[in-house]
């Protein structure tokens, strides 16, 4: 850029000569010196997004030769971020001559990212460049976690596979096939793949991240998820750092912003001051687990003063169920409601509330005025730490939607929808029925209501003796690391009774595969086909990731069969593995599973992933008239745009939507609770005269009063109640140096596990110190830097502190995202963030580990790598942590009592101690707190409520417990 007033500095060492004179008039150091164009001429070159008829042949000027004017041609090709769940908006930009892909930018036209993006998009060029990524398959040598490997072929994969899976599904030990997945990605298609096999085989990571809060939303209507309009509010509550760590980061913060430039307030409730908080109107510190109370306190204010949306009460809750279940000597009137309520809720005054929080008692007044007084327009959100961390944390979410629904905010303009209003649903091609198999292994009788797998207590079923993984594949998903309780995991992946065939499917190494039987390479955001929708806001969009190489290669008239055959070395995707495995598992037809997976255009044949994307894309509603509007198949107008608007922003209220005399036809009205079925079905429900489509709940309304949580041995919790965490004051003991850690946010630049091999972001945030308020630091009489010994349930791991006012006094924080490590015998993998540790076992359960050498530069393909500046790569402290199922979600509660001590002279940074078999009493602990199963009818788990790959409901199925059990 020009050069219109040099430095002090600079204009003396212009002068001696030190350095070109650059300010000398009509001086050029070479032929088209780009320091000579303007500061407004260069931004007129790049003043907007190249328009999409430019994408297949773009030019601009190249950065890395800077201050040369050196021309560069691309081809622009859309796909998705593949760094968190949000899936914004990319687009490559593919070098025309060498056909690499050089960088990522946003991607203007897709609805949820509007072109905007985090630190973690444009680091996915790093990911696809690092030297240390994973791009043929490989199969174990030796013993499994020797850390040996060679290659093989796709083929010998497939074959190996699908023959271990046709003999498990003919010898009837379906339930020993497992697919255990980390990031998902794509809408609803391994639903598609393991129903058409027949399975009940999907476990997930939900249950250690977002399944507390699902549950307290579920109850109340149907629906796991808000969808918060954040940026029509006039008023936000955020539960924990969810705007800057949690689901929607880049999204929500968008909107978050327009809500607040229209003038919204925001309110952040969270004992770490996190990048939201301070950006907020209003920070509640409030002490772990106590966030329920404080939400009824506002509840109770808004009850007492009249601030409560009358109309929606009456008409969208079940209020007449509650007076009579608990109540039966009140009369059926709305004030006796009210009134109960208020009598229900009388104990949470602002001053209890603040005696159990430490949220000042006039902020909380304060802030139930400002959500009254927004009325529809109150808009909130809760999803990880609160509802993700303590023994009753999903009470969180419950109690905080009880004051959307007060306010009448549920669904409304400016308010929180459910997330199902504004996400695409795809319809499938042969889609495969039900399942008719129930996995305990996933689903086991003691969790009847947890809303998803048990998967955090997978090794704890398998060490006694529950049973067995014959075939296990784990799919971006690294539980040595992310899950508590690691080493069990370890413990039982290196025993081949419990997991026999075991195929890490993932794009780079990580602490799992070091101990799989196979690892094969997946596809990075730019390298593999998925679908995506989110609620991002009050609208709804479907968006394409999809190989851009292979796209290219396709526009320049080079298409080709396979994506692998187009992404680096033989990195393939998914979706096309999947549906390979899967004919070759039923090579004949014979076992009713390749019908599935056949072409709907080309009847016999395999269908390809072309076909299976033009055929949901044809039923996506107003794609097909848009991509007719440009001459274009469905499919084509994705691969050109990337992403597609279904809805511009005004799905609100959809429960009021009225049914038609088609779907009334032979229906019945119950004259206790105006529900409307049909079928025996819940189908709506009669408000006011009219019948209405409602919620999914059996009211079809929004249950304050829940006659599930009766059924199911909860009577107690019923209706919103405040629970005491097990991380409570209570059960602390301060005198023996025990704090609540709160272990489950996250650094907005990182991914998990799939940091490790970006390195801007590793670059960015490295460590993972214990954060300290000044008042613990000196009672403590530690300074930042100090080593501090965090003794857990079942270990201890040595952090450092960081002594920081952004922290609750009398509470200690530490990020889950860093730590990570490899082992000398281990495939070099992630050396931008990774640790070499040894690992030793006692053989009785003991198990240490301590580092032998940080990080350090190293010579790669990557110039960068020799430049590496730090050395701390952080603190596993994940595998220090036991087992805590919260006894009814199910959720891992990640909050830990930990015994603060200072080290001993022989402790070291990153050591780290566990006993598995301490852990493995502690796992036996929290499952005696559970109810289980049957409920009414024998039923496994509540007709009514969803499941992740819902098997076949008829009476008398795997639904329902056996008489005999």
């Amino acid at each position: 850029m020009g050069y219109k007033k040099p430095s002090f500095i600079e204009n003396i060492a212009e002068k001696i000569g030190l350095i070109p004179n650059l300010h000398k008039e009509g001086y050029q150091e070479f032929d088209k010196d780009m320091r000579h164009f303007t500061d407004e001429e260069v931004a007129k070159m790049y003043e907007n997004f190249p328009p999409p008829e430019k994408w297949d042949n773009w030019v601009e000027y190249n950065p890395k030769v800077w201050p040369r004017k050196e021309k560069k041609t691309y081809q622009i090709v859309p796909t998705t971020c593949f760094n968190c769940e949000s899936a914004c908006g990319l687009t490559a930009f593919i070098d025309k001559e060498t056909q690499e892909v050089k960088k990522f930018e946003g991607n203007p036209y897709h609805p949820g990212s509007r072109g905007r993006n985090c630190a973690k998009g444009p680091a996915t060029i790093n990911q696809l460049t690092d030297p240390d990524r994973i791009l043929f398959p490989l199969k174990r040598k030796g013993k499994r976690g020797d850390g040996e490997w060679e290659r093989v072929s796709w083929d010998e994969v497939l074959d190996t596979f699908a023959e271990r899976i046709r003999k498990a599904i003919k010898e009837d030990r379906h339930n020993e096939i497992a697919y255990h997945v980390g990031r998902p990605g794509h809408e609803k298609f391994m639903n598609w793949i393991l129903q058409g096999w027949g399975i009940d085989g999907h476990n997930s990571h939900t249950n250690i991240c977002s399944s507390g809060a699902r549950f307290g939303y579920n109850l109340w209507y149907g629906y796991d998820r808000p969808s918060p309009d954040h940026a029509e509010a006039k008023f936000i509550l955020l539960v924990s750092a969810h705007l800057e760590s949690g689901h929607y980061f880049n999204p929500h913060a968008q909107r978050i912003i327009e809500g607040k430039m229209k003038g919204a307030k925001l309110a952040t409730m969270d004992p770490r001051l996190s990048n939201t908080a301070s950006m907020s109107d209003y920070w509640l510190p409030s002490y772990p687990g106590t966030e329920a109370a404080v939400l009824l306190a506002m509840a109770l204010i808004i009850l007492k003063e009249g601030l409560y949306n009358r109309n929606y009460l009456e008409n969208w809750t079940n209020w007449k169920a509650y007076l009579k279940a608990m109540h039966s000597d009140k009369e059926v009137t709305f004030e006796n409601y009210i009134a109960a309520m208020i009598d229900e809720y009388k104990e949470f005054t602002p001053e209890y509330a603040e005696e159990e929080s430490g949220v000042k008692a006039a902020m909380i007044v304060e802030i139930a005025h400002k959500i009254g007084e927004a009325g529809e327009r109150f808009a909130s959100h809760n999803w990880r730490a609160a509802g993700a961390s303590n023994l009753g944390g999903w009470a969180v979410a419950r109690c905080l939607h009880f004051l959307t629904v007060l306010t009448g905010a549920v669904g409304a303009k400016g308010g929180t929808s459910p997330n199902s209003w504004n996400k695409f649903a795809p319809t499938q091609p042969n889609k495969p029925q039900p399942q008719k198999k129930w996995n305990e292994m996933h689903f086991p009788k003691e969790y009847p209501l947890a809303f998803f797998e048990m998967s955090q207590l997978l090794p704890h079923f398998l060490k006694e003796g529950r049973g067995k993984m014959d075939v296990y594949f784990s799919r971006v998903f690294n539980p040595v690391w992310t899950y508590p309780d690691g080493f069990t995991w370890m413990e039982m992946f290196m025993d081949e009774s419990k997991f026999g065939l075991h195929a890490a499917l993932t794009p780079t190494w990580n602490e799992t595969a070091f101990h799989a039987d196979f690892v094969l390479p997946m596809g990075l955001a730019s390298e593999r086909h998925d679908i995506n929708s989110y609620a991002t806001h009050g609208g709804t969009w479907v968006a394409f990731r999809q190989p851009v190489l292979r796209e290219a290669a396709r526009r320049n008239g080079k298409p080709v069969e396979y994506t692998y055959q187009a992404n680096p070395g033989e990195v393939w995707e998914e979706d096309e593995f999947w549906i390979a495995l899967s004919w070759k598992i039923d090579p004949d037809g014979s076992m009713g599973i390749r019908k599935h997976f056949e072409s709907p255009y080309r009847p016999g044949e395999k269908i390809t992933i072309d076909e299976y994307y033009q055929y949901l894309f044809e039923r996506v509603k107003g794609l097909p008239e848009a991509a007719k509007k440009e001459g274009l198949t469905e499919l084509q107008y994705m691969q050109k745009y990337g992403a597609f608007e279904i809805e511009k922003g005004e799905s609100y209220k959809k429960n009021e939507m009225l049914l038609t005399e088609e779907e009334l036809k032979g229906s019945i009205i119950d004259k206790d609770n105006d529900v409307i079925s049909k079928n025996g079905k819940e189908i709506g429900v009669m408000i006011n005269g009219k019948a209405m489509v409602g919620f999914p709940t059996p009211s079809r309304k929004n249950e304050f009063y829940s006659q599930t949580m009766v059924d199911w041995k909860w009577p107690e919790y019923a209706i919103p109640r405040y629970i005491k965490s097990h991380i409570h004051n209570d059960n602390l003991d301060k005198s023996k140096g025990e704090y609540v850690l709160v272990p489950t946010f996250r650094l907005p630049t990182l991914i998990h596990t799939r940091s490790g091999n970006a390195k801007w972001l590793v670059e960015i945030s490295n460590r993972n110190p214990i954060w300290m308020h000044p008042d613990d630091a000196n009672k403590w009489g530690f300074q930042t830097g100090d080593l501090v010994k965090m003794n857990t349930d079942i270990g201890y791991f040595i952090d450092k502190v960081w002594v920081t006012q952004s922290m609750k006094p009398g509470v200690v924080a530490c990020s889950h995202h860093i730590g990570r490590w490899r082992r000398p015998q281990d495939k070099i993998g992630n050396r931008w963030a990774t640790n070499t540790v040894k690992i030793q076992s006692n053989g009785e359960g003991g198990w240490k580990m301590n580092t032998i050498s940080g990080i350090h530069p190293f010579e790669s393909s990557d110039k960068d790598s020799k430049r590496i500046f730090w050395k701390d790569g952080g603190v596993h402290q994940n595998i220090t942590h036991a087992v805590h199922p919260d006894p009814i979600s199910g959720m891992h509660c990640w909050h830990q009592r930990v015994r603060i001590e200072k080290p001993k002279p022989e402790d070291k940074y990153g050591d780290i101690f566990v006993d598995t078999n301490k852990s493995h009493e502690i796992y036996k602990e929290w499952l005696a707190m559970t109810r289980p199963a049957p409920g009414p009818n024998g039923e496994r788990r509540p007709l009514w409520f969803n499941r992740a790959f819902t098997p076949d409901k008829s009476p008398g199925g795997c639904y329902y417990i056996p008489k005999e059990e």
